[in-house]
């Protein structure tokens, strides 16, 4: 039997508990590299997720203005279309009124209750009209301009002349009313 007393065997022991030691830091080591490796993983997971949820809301929220836009300007085309409808009312009562004879009551009346169930239409529809008065100035944004002269007692920029109404679907222009325009006076 071994000596208790005797150094190699105290050398023997401090050694066995060295190497126990140093496997067991190794093990440590190598749980914690373990360890760093799920943390990352799990960091980055979480910010994929992040990402993936952020992405998600800016779709839905992305959908939900598509929609409303769809639903106040998806009558665009079918609007625009009607405007020359509504130029041919207008014309068509122009024209009865200066033609005024004994039948042409009924028929005036009869345009005149069409461009107003027409304009009706087109107030629940979000379209209103855009009508400049002569002397108003002009508006690239809401106004076309057919023509520019020089009038005397105006301004360069005023409108001498409407030719058209124009017509905004809410806060978009369908067609600007068409003016004719002061120039500078000579």
């Amino acid at each position: 039997m071994a000596d208790p007393n005797n150094n190699d065997f105290l050398d023997d022991i401090a050694n066995a508990e060295a190497e126990e030691m140093a496997v067991e830091a190794e093990e440590i080591d190598d749980i914690s590299i373990h360890v760093e490796k799920v943390v990352a993983e799990r960091d980055e997971y979480k910010d994929r997720f992040m990402r993936a949820l952020a992405d998600a809301e800016n779709a839905r929220k992305r959908a939900d203005k598509d929609r409303r836009e769809a639903q106040m300007y998806g009558g665009t085309r079918i609007a625009r279309d009607l405007l020359p409808v509504y130029d041919n009312l207008n014309r068509a009562l122009a024209a009865a009124s200066e033609a005024e004879g004994e039948g042409s009551n009924a028929l005036i009346e009869g345009v005149q209750l069409t461009l107003k169930e027409l304009m009706n239409v087109f107030e629940r529809h979000g379209v209103k009209r855009v009508t400049p008065e002569v002397g108003d100035r002009f508006d690239p944004k809401e106004h076309e301009a057919m023509f520019e002269a020089p009038v005397p007692g105006t301004r360069a920029g005023d409108i001498i002349q409407v030719s058209a109404e124009g017509f905004m679907l809410y806060d978009r222009l369908l067609r600007p009313a068409q003016v004719g325009v002061s120039s500078t006076p000579a």
